[in-house]
């Protein structure tokens, strides 16, 4: 890797030093690579900003101006209000900070202020600001500095940049020295592009130099979006490199098995089954054989909402495995869903005498040894279990497939471990019952190959939806114990399990113990939450299964497919604080059997979670549900703990906004690793040097560092 002068530390730069170095820190940025980096926050327009003589009540306005006089007022209820007067050639505004007395210290007479909010009448025009930005101290001069008329005039359409701020480093400081390294930092980044001009024409692109100078010095909303564009490709791309790298780790390094198709089995299957493939099935299944009868291994993802028909598609797979002299594992997060999983299989093989093995901890020490011999013989071409399965101690004949349920409860790491068996070279196949925008999944799994169940068995009774407030909650209690007198269960989640003193919610602990021994004291209820131990979930889900319980009070613990049909009503408490996506996987959960279902919000939400849970109530389309929590909520942290500075994935791409950028990124990534998988070709230097400068945590991460 060679060096870049933006590698150099940040405390060398000018205006920074040692001290100043510590609180860049705390914003993740060490080095000047990551100041150059550092993401504004917002873009005001000078031209769609206001002059305050036109500022009118009842307008929301942006405004800029200087601090003409500044003190802290008291209030006869003991409120200390910090008020200031902002002035500009137009006129003067009162602007007040009720209960931040301590701004009087932070902000001094001649700053220049950008404040934005509503306007209202309080003795005069007066701006309480949602935010505010000191564009420039009083002793400046200079860019952005000074009095209201050096600020900028509209007709030029300056626009004023913030940045993410602390205490430490406030916004007027990082503008300084910003203004003292911009030119520099860009010069230097002309050495960080790998793009070639045919290439960013072809993408609508700008260079990287040039995009940085429009993402820090914007003549124009627009041109800060053109440069943002070209940082989320890169972005994109780089993600994609990293995954393309590992996708051919998994599928192109080691020969894989071309599995041979007899139709001994997978024919008198389909004559068997009591039901017709849907479109979206076959077609998963035809993606799945082509590559399980090519000579590369498989890395697939199997993506669908509740119901729409994963695990007949799984056991095709597996069948197709089977016909060819090798064994196939389904590996379930938990040994009730595994149980669930073999019960089904076997149901399904029944008229084809195939046996299914299961391996889970429950087995006494003779079955686990018969099952171990089993499965070490070949005489189980199938077998069935938890993570236990891939163990050291578990032996294959030729282990040929692997399918993985509910995939998002096991790590990168494990589904590569697979690939490292000497016993085999099984094909992979990860299910998700978890819909999610396909550009989401193009961003979590850029290393699998993806197939999508997007249509579902004809016949599935959609559950019902209800939004209610908490003074309806006797009524949903009636509803509840009318829908058991039939015969079905309920189930009631909680987003606490303990009480909490910060948060005022109710808990699945202590209202399980009101519910039992009120509302449902003639009922059989249990207990679910995740602070049990393993044996303890296992034996309540299992009762609950079994009919042995009637109400179940748990938390987001039962998200996991465990099959109950009879289980028809779900009530969720305080639903406002689950993401849609959460929500959608709790309602699944009911609907599972003959019989109608009903999902019932019970929330006393503001107006930003009625828009979603509205969402949520109007439709059970979970790819629809997904994209709307996307776009409501963000795309937040998704690759694991929090992460800044260089070591953050996306800061630049909105996944819903930029799906073309992503789309040509893993076009381009997956081409480049196909024609140059070192990136050793002297072209592709740039590339080399750029994804280990900035993406080195990410490749351990999939092993291909």
């Amino acid at each position: 890797m060679s060096y870049s002068q933006l590698d150099r530390p940040v405390q060398f730069l000018k205006g920074v030093g040692p001290k100043r170095a510590d609180a860049f820190l705390k914003l993740g940025i060490t080095t000047a690579r990551d100041l150059l980096y550092h993401v504004p926050r917002r873009y005001d327009d000078a031209s769609t900003v206001e002059p305050i003589g036109r500022l009118q009540v009842g307008m929301d306005a942006s405004a800029i101006g200087r601090v003409r006089s500044k003190g802290v007022i008291p209030t006869r209820r003991g409120l200390r209000i910090f008020q200031a007067v902002l002035e500009d050639d137009s006129g003067m505004i009162t602007v007040a900070w009720p209960g931040q007395p301590w701004l009087d210290r932070k902000l001094r007479e001649g700053d220049t202020l950008l404040v934005t909010g509503k306007v209202r009448f309080f003795h005069g025009r007066q701006i309480q600001p949602r935010e505010y930005t000191v564009l420039a101290r009083a002793s400046e001069r200079g860019r952005g500095a000074g009095e209201a008329s050096d600020t900028g005039d509209p007709e030029r359409g300056m626009v004023f940049v913030t940045y993410p701020a602390t205490e430490d480093l406030p916004q007027w400081v990082l503008r300084g020295i910003f203004d003292k390294n911009l030119d520099a930092l860009l010069s230097w980044a002309d050495d960080d592009e790998y793009l070639d001009p045919g290439t960013r024409g072809r993408l609508g692109l700008p260079g990287l130099g040039e995009a940085l100078t429009l993402l820090h010095r914007p003549s124009s909303p627009y041109d800060a979006e053109h440069g943002r564009r070209r940082l989320a490709f890169d972005e994109l791309f780089f993600l994609q490199l990293v995954q393309a790298q590992a996708r051919r780790k998994a599928t192109a390094l080691k020969p894989g098995i071309a599995h041979r198709r007899t139709n001994e089995f997978i024919r008198p299957l389909h004559e068997s089954l009591p039901f017709t493939l849907t479109g979206a099935q076959a077609r998963a299944l035809r993606e799945i054989y082509a590559d399980m009868q090519s000579e590369h291994r498989m890395n697939r993802l199997l993506q669908g909402d509740v119901g729409s028909g994963k695990t007949a598609v799984a056991v095709f797979a597996m069948l197709l495995a089977v016909e060819g002299g090798t064994q196939a594992v389904l590996m379930a997060p938990t040994e009730i869903l595994a149980e669930q999983h073999a019960r089904g299989i076997r149901s399904l093989l029944a008229p084809l005498g195939l046996e299914v093995q299961l391996l889970t901890g429950r087995l006494g020490a003779a079955e686990r040894r018969d099952a171990l011999e089993a499965i070490a013989s070949g005489a189980a071409p199938i077998v069935v279990g938890t993570h236990a399965l891939i163990q050291e101690a578990v032996r294959y004949r030729e282990l040929g497939l692997v399918v993985i349920d509910e995939q998002h409860r096991f790590g990168v790491r494990q589904r590569m471990a697979l690939l490292e068996r000497d016993d085999g070279r099984p094909d992979v196949l990860v299910m998700s019952a978890t819909p999610i925008p396909r550009s989401l999944a193009m961003a979590l799994y850029g290393d699998l190959d993806i197939s999508v169940l997007d249509e579902m068995p004809p016949g599935r009774t959609p559950v019902k939806t209800a939004l209610r407030a908490p003074s309806a909650r006797d009524s949903v209690y009636t509803f509840m114990r009318e829908r058991m007198a039939a015969g079905g269960q309920a189930y009631v989640v909680y987003p606490l399990v303990e009480e909490s003193e910060k948060i005022d919610l109710l808990s699945a602990t202590q209202e399980y113990e009101r519910l039992r021994s009120g509302p449902f004291a003639d009922l059989r209820v249990g207990l679910l939450h995740g602070q049990l131990k393993g044996a303890e979930k296992d034996a309540v889900m299992r009762a609950f299964s079994d009919g042995d319980l009637d109400v179940l009070v748990a938390t987001t613990v039962v998200e996991v497919g465990v099959d109950v049909p009879n289980a028809s009503v779900m009530v969720i408490e305080h639903a406002e604080r689950f993401g849609l996506s959460q929500l959608h996987q709790l309602r699944g959960r009911v609907g599972r059997g003959a019989v109608e279902s009903h999902c019932v919000l019970i929330a006393d939400p503001g107006d930003d979670a009625l828009e979603r849970l509205r969402v949520f109530r109007d439709t059970t389309d979970g790819f629809e549900i997904a994209r709307a929590d996307l776009r409501i909520r963000g795309q937040g942290d998704l690759f694991g703990s929090r992460q800044h500075g260089r070591d953050a994935m996306l800061r630049f791409a909105d996944l819903l906004a930029d799906e073309d950028l992503l789309i040509s990124a893993q076009r381009d990534a997956r081409a480049l690793i196909a024609a140059d998988p070192e990136l050793a070709q002297p072209e592709h230097r740039p590339v080399l040097d750029h994804l280990q400068a900035r993406y080195r945590h990410r490749l351990a991460m999939y092993g291909v560092g």
